[in-house]
């Protein structure tokens, strides 16, 4: 039986921009051997699949390399994938997922996600980290990964972190921010542990993000850029304990897996 696959470019307008994932829409759930190993051979930062169940749809995320609780951008890419393809006249779509539901609602062609916020927690700074990122921030804090907060959008644009010592650290990976020049915020992502030693654009992270810049700024919508090489742009709502993660999203292909 040939699988249906899809990749898409989420957070951005147009291809060749913002953060590829790859979407899988199944019938019922494969082998987790199976879904990891496509993952792998797809080697983009997240692979998402998702089955029906009754009014919703269940969702799992694996990188080349394990299994994810979250991911915004593969979340944000499947609800693309169900609005232009598998049901055309929806506009809402709800995910169960092992971070709880995930609800992701399209307004033309914006798309935004309504997920848990995870404010970050001031923590001890490892030596790795901070070694890792070759240069001195002004606040470590942590969530499900370190956030590491410089004082200008430059300081988070000229890093060029070592990733074995990145690597290295306890927790999923690491969040880069600063203020931002031309938008209220900027950041980077490196999780080079879970195999992604730079992640373009990183939704997930928003959970962390938008309740930390909300309170700094004082302002409960925001407007973000991920400044990786490929770039890509977030809408953010801050909702006390939810938040609201908003962008755009292209599809580069539409293809099937044949299995053996």
């Amino acid at each position: 039986m040939d699988i249906p696959i899809f990749q898409v470019d989420a957070f951005t307008a147009q291809v060749f921009r913002g953060n590829p994932a790859a979407v899988c829409p199944l019938y019922s759930w494969l082998d987790e051997g199976v879904m990891q190993l496509i993952a792998r051979e797809n080697n983009l930062s997240e692979t998402a699949f998702f089955v029906p169940e009754e009014d919703h749809y269940r969702i799992r995320w694996f990188t080349p390399v394990a299994e994810v609780d979250l991911c915004g951008h593969a979340t944000l890419a499947s609800a693309h994938v169900i609005f232009t393809e598998l049901d055309p006249l929806c506009t809402r779509v709800m995910f169960e997922s092992a971070s709880g539901p995930l609800r992701v609602e399209r307004s033309g062609d914006m798309l935004s996600m309504d997920f848990p916020a995870q404010p970050p927690l001031a923590c001890e700074a490892p030596e790795a980290l901070v070694q890792g990122l070759g240069k001195k921030p002004s606040a470590v804090l942590r969530c499900a990964d370190y956030f590491v907060v410089y004082d200008h959008e430059e300081d988070i644009r000229s890093l060029e972190p070592r990733m074995d010592l990145l690597a290295a650290v306890d927790l999923r990976g690491v969040i880069v921010t600063a203020p931002g020049s031309g938008s209220d915020f900027v950041s980077r992502f490196f999780a080079p542990r879970l195999g992604i030693d730079e992640d373009p654009v990183t939704g997930s992270a928003h959970c962390a993000l938008i309740p930390y810049w909300a309170a700094r700024l004082g302002r409960t919508e925001l407007h973000a850029l991920q400044v990786s090489q490929r770039g890509g742009e977030i809408f953010c709502k801050d909702r006390g304990e939810r938040v609201t993660i908003s962008g755009r999203a292209a599809t580069y292909l539409k293809g099937a897996i044949v299995a053996g």
